[in-house]
């Protein structure tokens, strides 16, 4: 699978993620860094067929009104330890694996240690 991580997600979960045989770049890697726009980090994920990750609920705006980026991991932990984000990752893997051959989803990843799924079929 293919991930970019956005600007307020640690190194230190892209690099979970390269470990884990994935390949995964954040945003800060992309020609304008940190500045680059949400527009461009929808473009750049639906033509890379990358997953999203990101602290951002504008991204949850666009999937559901402009239906992009077609692939979203919504973090609402609030603060917590990339320790502990990492674990929650390592656990969420195997279910995300599951969900990549489909054309659109949204896994939001809750302060309770749930997540919800709003996800389109592949046609």
């Amino acid at each position: 699978m293919k991930f970019l991580c956005d600007v307020h997600i640690s190194y230190k979960l892209k690099n979970f993620l390269i470990t884990q045989a994935h390949t995964a770049i954040h945003v800060n890697e992309l020609p304008e860094k940190s500045e680059t726009k949400d527009n461009a980090i929808c473009d750049y994920c639906d033509s890379e067929g990358c997953i999203l990750i990101t602290k951002d609920f504008d991204f949850v705006d666009f999937y559901f009104l402009k239906q992009t980026p077609k692939k979203v991991i919504k973090i609402s932990l609030g603060n917590i330890a990339n320790n502990e984000l990492l674990q929650i990752f390592s656990e969420i893997l195997p279910f995300i694996e599951k969900l990549v051959s489909r054309d659109k989803f949204l896994v939001e990843i809750n302060k309770d240690g749930t997540y919800s799924i709003h996800q389109t079929e592949s046609k």
